[in-house]
């Protein structure tokens, strides 16, 4: 008889040890899936903001292909590299002409390298500084979604005969039709800049460098990544702060735009200044 209540007592115990499992297990599953819904969420949000953000930039991309060419305009231009400028949020690559990528080395005279891609940048910089503002008419928009034109400074000087002349760029017979071959047979006679050693012609060493074409200038633009736009919308770690910089500012080179932590890059200032990012004081 003893056994038997034992028996019963063992069963008992063991039916409310499964009620209680049972009953913990519906306690906790409005918790774990309150958690799954969290993440779920969080994942949503993400994606959703990606995706508009993608959007905006292939809507903004597309109006930049398709818009009619627009007119001529001036301004203070800031150099992107040798052959590119940026006027009011508006990059310009100049017609006709080829400068060394800013990654791209060379050999002088005495076949020692140097950074020709950045000599060139530093060069047309100076050379637009000594009379501004920078005047440029429209011929073409490239594939990269820029305005393809021919400039010249205040008093005149065309920026894409200096440059040639110079031995800083070289004539693109592709797109010049041989319309810089004299000023590039000059510049080859004197052995100037470029002509002093070997350097191998900048679409020749894009097409063998892709990896290190890196300014926003000559990168495709694809989903709205980059959107072709050059300021930089970046957020300070400690503060949250959200910044912008612009091509030339001191800290705009090492800067790097990370979309998944809500940075982003904006075509205009005004663009930047009207999502919240105010402008790098450097």
């Amino acid at each position: 008889m003893g056994k038997v209540h034992r028996h019963r007592g063992a069963d008992q115990a063991d039916r409310w040890r499964k009620r209680a499992g049972r009953r913990m297990s519906s306690r906790q599953l409005p918790r774990r899936l309150g958690f799954i819904f969290l993440g779920v969420g969080t994942l949503a949000a993400a994606v959703a903001q990606f995706v508009i953000q993608s959007t905006a930039g292939l809507r903004s991309t597309i109006t930049n292909w398709t818009e009619p060419l627009p007119h001529a305009m001036q301004g203070r231009a800031s150099v992107i590299d040798g052959d590119t400028v940026e006027i009011a949020g508006k990059r310009i690559r100049f017609s006709g002409i080829d400068a060394p990528e800013s990654r791209q080395y060379c050999e002088d005279a005495k076949g020692f390298e140097y950074s020709c891609g950045r000599r060139a940048a530093q060069a047309l910089d100076e050379f637009l500084a000594a009379s501004r503002p920078l005047h440029c008419s429209f011929v073409d928009r490239d594939h990269y979604g820029r305005l393809v034109g021919n400039c010249e400074r205040a008093d005149g000087h065309s920026v894409q005969r200096w440059l040639v002349e110079e031995g800083l760029a070289l004539d693109w017979p592709r797109y010049s039709n041989g319309a810089y071959a004299a000023e590039q047979a000059t510049a080859k006679a004197a052995r100037r800049d470029l002509w002093q050693g070997r350097f191998d012609q900048p679409w020749d060493w894009r097409a063998a460098n892709a990896d290190k074409v890196d300014t926003i200038s000559e990168r495709p633009i694809g989903l709205g990544l980059f959107r072709g736009c050059s300021i930089k919308g970046n957020i300070a770690i400690n503060s949250g702060e959200r910044i912008y910089h612009v091509p030339g500012q001191e800290h705009y080179s090492e800067t790097k735009i990370s979309p998944q932590y809500g940075e982003r890059w904006f075509c205009s200032e005004q663009e930047a200044q009207t999502a919240g990012w105010r402008k790098a004081r450097r």
